[in-house]
């Protein structure tokens, strides 16, 4: 061992180092040796911390009775802890080892703490080389059943490590599986403390949240769920545009009998929608896939006027030709269906008076647009309430 600072703080800590590791003492002799050292209160023994911390894991095959066992978990907790605060990071190698030794999935005796404090101590020390075993650690454990209350307790401490390690490591691969933790089936608190996680580890995780939509293996509810924390996010507009592009899309391609599915999916395509009306068009896709929330719930049997009326604000919002172009598109059809059928009040009559407001509201200078509005109001199919709607929207738009 390199020679250790002679004094600190007036405890001589190679002499304490030697009482560590007298031959004949036992584990619950060491832990009173490391419950002094930790008593007294002492900074810059990164070194003695990590030295004892390799005769520790030298010495860990000689646990046989409960009482090695219980001395050697608050052993391993005040060594993992010690090095956290000492940040030292020549550790990383044991600590990772001491995290592998008390893996709660290796081993059901393991009761989490010491594991979640070694992969805290990692986070503690910067320990980068080891970030993509943490990762792969937390995926594993997001697979784990928690069958009984007994699992639950213990797979969640170890949950809480790797959080607390990916969060203070800040590299985005963490994202995704703390992301997974905080829409998992753990209790609340844990949910909890990853969303609050999540922003420190990325402040745009656009891409990774477009990875999650647009992956066949997750369900609807997780796609929708990732959409929500990308509107969390502190990301620039244009990269919400872009999750919300991939939202909308998805929202439509994706293929499923499922009730719950096609709700939660009913859910992703509003909130894209009013992303998009918000922080803009990123492609020009998003107006095929508007183009479809609005005909294909005029289509249906049961239509989801919110969605509707949501995709007639934003393209009123962003104002473009296109949008214009859809909303001349969605006016014709509905002047055809005044003439011809079918004509209910609570479907084409309020659709025509929503087209109408946001026609006016966009802004367009279209000589169609004026031709059209000029004809309804010349229409006699129409009523006096009717025409007048299309009076406002061209006075709206300065015809």
């Amino acid at each position: 061992m390199a020679a250790m600072t002679a004094f600190s703080q007036n405890m001589n800590m190679d002499f304490m180092y030697r009482d560590y590791t007298r031959a004949d003492s036992s584990f619950a002799d060491r832990l009173v040796v490391l419950e002094t050292v930790r008593d007294a209160e002492l900074t810059g023994i990164g070194e003695f911390y990590h030295e004892a911390l390799r005769y520790f894991l030298l010495r860990s095959s000689d646990i046989r009775t409960i009482e090695d066992r219980y001395a050697a978990e608050a052993t391993a907790r005040l060594l993992a802890q010690g090095l956290g605060a000492e940040q030292y990071t020549p550790a990383a190698q044991e600590l990772w080892q001491l995290a592998v030794f008390y893996d709660v999935v290796r081993d059901p005796q393991n009761q989490g703490l010491e594991m979640q404090d070694a992969l805290i101590a990692l986070g503690e020390i910067g320990a980068m080389e080891f970030l993509p075993h943490i990762v792969q650690r937390l995926d594993d454990l997001n697979t784990v059943p928690l069958a009984d209350v007994e699992t639950r307790r213990r797979i969640q401490r170890a949950v809480v490590g790797c959080i607390n390690a990916l969060e203070l490591l800040a590299d985005p691969a963490g994202f995704r599986p703390v992301f997974f933790v905080s829409i998992g089936a753990y209790d609340p608190s844990i949910r909890a403390m990853a969303s609050v996680a999540l922003p420190n580890i990325m402040e745009d995780p656009g891409e990774i949240i477009i990875g999650i939509i647009q992956n066949p293996a997750n369900n609807p509810p997780i796609k929708y769920e990732a959409f929500r924390e990308m509107l969390r996010t502190n990301a620039p507009d244009e990269s919400i545009a872009r999750v919300a592009s991939a939202a909308l899309a998805i929202g439509w391609t994706y293929s499923t009998s499922n009730a719950i599915y096609i709700r939660s999916l009913g859910d992703l395509r509003k909130s894209a929608i009013d992303a998009i009306r918000i922080y803009g068009a990123a492609d020009d896709s998003i107006y095929t896939n508007l183009r479809r929330s609005y005909v294909n719930n005029l289509a249906a049997n049961s239509p989801d006027i919110i969605e509707m009326e949501k995709t007639l604000h934003a393209l009123a919002v962003l104002g473009t030709e296109e949008a214009v172009e859809l909303l001349m598109e969605f006016l014709r059809e509905l002047h055809n269906r005044r003439l011809v059928g079918p004509w209910r009040v609570d479907r084409e009559r309020h659709l025509f008076q929503w087209v109408l407001v946001c026609l006016g509201a966009s802004g367009t200078d279209s000589m169609d647009a004026r031709l059209l509005l000029t004809t309804i109001q010349r229409t006699p199919e129409y009523t006096g309430v009717e025409q007048s709607w299309a009076a406002n929207t061209m006075r709206d738009l300065g015809f």
